[in-house]
C-alpha cells in the first residue's frame, strides 16, 4: 500500500515537473516574442518620430536659406535704380568722359557688397566696371544689355559661365535728357550661398521659373532639371548595390535616392520668379539614434532573459525560501499598490480641477467671441444712429419738426434692426431656416446703400451700379444678407481710403444663380489664404476685430450660397456672392 502511494506521489511529480518545464518554455518563448514586439514597435515609433523632427528642422533651415537668397536679390535689385539716377554716371556717358568712372563703382563697389559693377555705353561697350581687366570688352550681345537696353525697367538675368555656374545680374538703362545713354550691370554674387549651404545641408539645389537648377552644391547639377540632375551620380558596384537592396532598416521610406543612400527631400518656393528651393539630408542621425535606442532595449531583454534562466536554475535548490520571498514581495506589492491608488485619487482630484478651469477658460473664450461679433455687427446701426440723431438735433434747432421726426422713425427701425441682429447671433452656433422667406435681392442691394447713406455722405465715392429691371427673388433671411452686403460695401469703403478718386462697382446678373459682384479700386487683398478667418485683419488696432468676413461667409453658406475674393487684374479687390434663385431653392428643398 505504501509503495503504490510512493510510486503515485513520483508519477505525480514527474508530471508536475514536465507541465513546469513546458510553462517555462512557453514563457521563455513569449518574452522573445514580447521582445520581438517591442522592438518593432519602439523601431516604428522612434524612426516617425525622429524622422519628422529631422524634417521640421531642415524645413526650418531651408527657411532661413530662402530667407537670406531674397535679401541678397532685393538688397541688389535696388542698386541699378540708384546707379541709373547717379549724376556722376550719367554725366560721363553724356560727355564720354570716363577718367573716374571705373573708381567710383570700385568705391560703390566696396560699399554695396556686390559683386561687380559695370556702366556700359549705347553700344554695349564697357567703358567704366570694378574690375578694370573688363574695361573695352563688348557686351551688346549679352542679354542683361538688350533686355536693359529696350525698356526702362530693372531686368534680372541669369546665364550659363563659361567656367561653369550661372551669373546673376541686375541691369537698367541710364537715361538722361530722356534719352538711353548706357546701361547700368550690378552682378549679383549667389554662389557664396552655395558654399555656405554645403556646410549645412546634405545637397542644396535652386531651380528657376523653368525648373533648371541654377544654384547647387553638387556642380554636376547646375543646368538640368531636378529629376535629371538626381540620376547624374558614379555607377554603383555590385556590393553598392547590394547594400542598398539591404539598406539600414531604421529608417522611414525614401523620399529619393541620392549617390546611393536614402534622402529626405524638403522644398519651398523662393518668392522670386517662380523660383523653388529643395534640400536633401541623410538619415544618419536618425538611424543613429534609433539603432542606440534599439540596442538598449535588446540588451534589457537579453539581460532579462539571463536573469529569468539564472533565477530558474536556483529555483529548485532554493524552493523552500521562494514561499518567504513571494510573501515579502506580496506585501511590497499590497504597499506599492496603496501608494499607486493615493497617487491616482490625488491626480484624480487634480484633473478635476484642470477640467473645471478648462471649461471655465472655454466659455470665457465663447463670451469673448461673442462680444466681439455683438461689436462688430452692431457697429455699423450705431454709426448711423449717431448720424442720424445729429441730423434730427440740428433740423430740431431750425424747428423743422417733420423732417427730424423722419429721423426718429429712422431710429427706431435701427433699433429693430439691431434687435433682429442680437436674436440672430444666438443662433450662429446652429443650423436654421425658420426666418427664410422670398425677397428681391435689389430691395436688400438698396436698403443696405440706405444703410451706408451716412458713411457715404462724409467722403466723396463713386458708386456704379448695373442691376436688371425685374426683380431677382431669392429665399434668405433680409436682415442676415443685408448684413452681408453692409459688410462687402464696408469693406470696399474702407479699401478705398486712400485712393484719390475712389469708386465702387455693385453688378448684379442672374443664371443658375443670383449672383452680386463687389468691387473697388483700391490696392487689393494681401492675403487670400487667410481672408475669411476669424479675427483676422489688416486695419488697425480700434478700427476693426476682423470678424466682418468670417461672419458673412457663414451667413452666406448658411443661405445655400458662397461667397469668395480675388484680386482684379487692374487692382482693387473683388468679392463675388452668389446665391440659388427662389426656383432653384425649391427644387432643392423637394
Amino acid at each position: 500500500m505504501s509503495g503504490a502511494e510512493t510510486d503515485d506521489t513520483e508519477d505525480h511529480a514527474a508530471r508536475d515537473g514536465k507541465r513546469r518545464t513546458l510553462i517555462l518554455r512557453c514563457l521563455a518563448l513569449g518574452v522573445v516574442a514580447l521582445a520581438i514586439a517591442v522592438v518593432w514597435f519602439t523601431h516604428q515609433f522612434l524612426t516617425d518620430r525622429y524622422s519628422q523632427t529631422t524634417r521640421s528642422r531642415s524645413e526650418l533651415r531651408l527657411a532661413l536659406y530662402t530667407g537670406n537668397l531674397m535679401s541678397e536679390l532685393q538688397r541688389s535689385s535696388v542698386v541699378p535704380i540708384l546707379l541709373s539716377r547717379d549724376p556722376a554716371l550719367t554725366g560721363a556717358l553724356d560727355k564720354a568722359d570716363y577718367s573716374v568712372t571705373s573708381q567710383r563703382l570700385i568705391d560703390l563697389q566696396s560699399e554695396l557688397g556686390t559683386a561687380a559693377l559695370m556702366l556700359l555705353d549705347e553700344n554695349g561697350r564697357v567703358v567704366a566696371s570694378s574690375d578694370r581687366k573688363r574695361l573695352g570688352t563688348t557686351h551688346m550681345e549679352k542679354p542683361y544689355f538688350q533686355e536693359a537696353a529696350a525698356g526702362r525697367e530693372t531686368m534680372f538675368t541669369s546665364w550659363p559661365r563659361d567656367e561653369g555656374g550661372y551669373g546673376f545680374s541686375f541691369s537698367r538703362s541710364a537715361f538722361s535728357e530722356g534719352f538711353s545713354r548706357g546701361v547700368i550691370v550690378v552682378e549679383v554674387d549667389l554662389a557664396k550661398y552655395e558654399r555656405a549651404w554645403s556646410g549645412w545641408a546634405d545637397a542644396v539645389a535652386v531651380m528657376d521659373g523653368e525648373g533648371t537648377v541654377v544654384l547647387a552644391t553638387e556642380p554636376r547639377w547646375r543646368g538640368l532639371a531636378l529629376p535629371d540632375a538626381l540620376r547624374v551620380r558614379d555607377a554603383p558596384t555590385a556590393l553598392q548595390r547590394a547594400f542598398q537592396m539591404t539598406a539600414d532598416w531604421t529608417q522611414s521610406p525614401a523620399d529619393v535616392w541620392l549617390s546611393g543612400e536614402a534622402v529626405m527631400q524638403v522644398e519651398a518656393r523662393v518668392p522670386f520668379r517662380g523660383w523653388q528651393m529643395v534640400m536633401f539630408s541623410r538619415y544618419d542621425t536618425v538611424r543613429e539614434k534609433v539603432n542606440t535606442f534599439l540596442a538598449l532595449e535588446i540588451m534589457g531583454f537579453a539581460l532579462l532573459l539571463a536573469g529569468g534562466f539564472y533565477w530558474l536554475s536556483r529555483q529548485a535548490r532554493s524552493q523552500s525560501r521562494v514561499f518567504q520571498r513571494e510573501s515579502e514581495e506580496l506585501r511590497r506589492l499590497a504597499a506599492r499598490l496603496r501608494r499607486e491608488i493615493a497617487e491616482r485619487e490625488r491626480m484624480q482630484q487634480n484633473l478635476a480641477v484642470a477640467e473645471q478651469t478648462l471649461a471655465q477658460s472655454s466659455k470665457l473664450a465663447v463670451l469673448g467671441e461673442m462680444s466681439a461679433a455683438v461689436s462688430h455687427e452692431l457697429n455699423q446701426p450705431l454709426a448711423a444712429m449717431k448720424t442720424y440723431l445729429a441730423g434730427a438735433r440740428l433740423l430740431l434747432q431750425r424747428r423743422k419738426g417733420d423732417e427730424a421726426l423722419a429721423s426718429f422713425q429712422r431710429i427706431d427701425d435701427l433699433i429693430d434692426r439691431m434687435g433682429a441682429i442680437t436674436r440672430q447671433l444666438k443662433s450662429y452656433a446652429r443650423k436654421g431656416g425658420e426666418a427664410f422667406a422670398p425677397v428681391d435681392f435689389k430691395a436688400c442691394i438698396s436698403e443696405a446703400l440706405a444703410m451706408m447713406e451716412p458713411q457715404l455722405k462724409t467722403r466723396r465715392v463713386r458708386i456704379n451700379r448695373q442691376v436688371p429691371k425685374e426683380p431677382v427673388m431669392i429665399m434668405a433671411d433680409r436682415i442676415r444678407l443685408e448684413q452681408v452686403i453692409i459688410n462687402l460695401l464696408r469693406n470696399a469703403l474702407d479699401a478705398t481710403r486712400d485712393v484719390a478718386l475712389p469708386q465702387i462697382d455693385l453688378i448684379v446678373t442672374t443664371g443658375d444663380t443670383a449672383r452680386l459682384v463687389v468691387s473697388d479700386n483700391g490696392p487689393g487683398i494681401s492675403d487670400l489664404d487667410n481672408l475669411f478667418e476669424p479675427f483676422w485683419t489688416t486695419k488697425k488696432p480700434g478700427e476693426g476685430v476682423g470678424l466682418g468676413l468670417a461672419i458673412s461667409s457663414g451667413i452666406v453658406a448658411d443661405l445655400g450660397g458662397r461667397l469668395t475674393a480675388r484680386n482684379g487684374e487692374q487692382g482693387g479687390a473683388i468679392f463675388d456672392l452668389q446665391l440659388p434663385l427662389i426656383d432653384k431653392t425649391a427644387q432643392a428643398a423637394e
